[in-house]
């Protein structure tokens, strides 16, 4: 294997245990990175004031980060977008928040877009995206009438939680229908947050049976986003390599953080 691979950006959950944070990336997401778009993941801290971290803005800006990266790779969490970023409802108490992550990734996004730097997001990526992008969401997806509950039934083991949970139609023409040769596909559903209003910068690529956008992707033609964007509501780290699509997935997206990386030799 080349040792000139291409470097993808993961942002971290900020993760209390026991008396202390910590920050970090599911193993999953990891080698998803790693073995399916062949590049080296390079963890990277969320910003904002924390417990034991003053913010990392005053030493180096997300600029600075971006430039430094080919791609970057938001993944999901238990974690919920504070909705002050969409002019949303306080979410209810008890509801899980990392405003550190917020404070990285929606910047991030921003400054990958301005760079021209590929991005593939996943769950609560794929609500990050549409968030910074200056789209809204759901807090409760299953509280709305017309969309069915897609949250994970957590009495079941790991397996049984990313276990296909319904199909989606991918949209003509689209990325992921050219990617794939499918219309259809069956997909794991973990999340209670979801889209309420779609980035105008943003197109859709899939839907749920409930209508419930699943997937997006960068307008072909814009003024604002020039670069390589997807987003997909489900979870297709998990398992990469025995799914079709999520390994077209993530081999597409090597392909695009290489093109950047080649762009950025120049």
């Amino acid at each position: 294997m080349s040792k000139n691979l291409p470097i993808v950006g993961i942002a971290c959950d900020v993760i209390k245990t026991g008396l202390h944070q910590f920050h970090g990336a599911g193993e999953k997401y990891i080698n998803a990175v790693a073995h399916g778009a062949t590049a080296i993941p390079i963890l990277l801290p969320a910003f904002g004031e924390g417990t034991d971290i003053r913010d990392l803005g005053a030493l180096f800006t997300v600029k600075d980060i971006v430039s430094r990266l080919d791609g970057l790779f938001l993944t999901g969490s238990p974690s919920n977008i504070q909705p002050h970023h969409f002019s949303g409802p306080a979410h209810e108490k008890g509801t899980l928040e990392d405003p550190q992550r917020d404070s990285l990734t929606l910047a991030l996004i921003k400054e990958c877009v301005a760079q021209s730097i590929p991005i593939l997001a996943v769950c609560r990526g794929f609500q990050e995206l549409n968030v910074a992008l200056g789209g809204t969401l759901h807090a409760n997806v299953h509280r709305i009438d017309g969309y069915q509950d897609h949250r994970e039934d957590k009495n079941k083991d790991r397996d049984g939680q990313y276990g296909s949970s319904h199909s989606v139609s991918f949209s003509d023409g689209g990325r992921l229908h050219a990617l794939s040769g499918e219309n259809q596909w069956p997909v794991n559903s973990l999340h209670s947050q979801g889209i309420d209003t779609l980035s105008e910068h943003l197109v859709v690529e899939a839907v749920a049976d409930d209508g419930l956008i699943e997937a997006v992707s960068s307008r072909l033609k814009s003024d604002v986003i020039d670069c390589w964007v997807l987003g997909v509501q489900w979870h297709p780290e998990w398992q990469f390599e025995s799914n079709k699509v999520s390994k077209a997935i993530f081999h597409e997206f090597g392909q695009q953080v290489r093109k950047s990386m080649m762009i950025k030799a120049k």
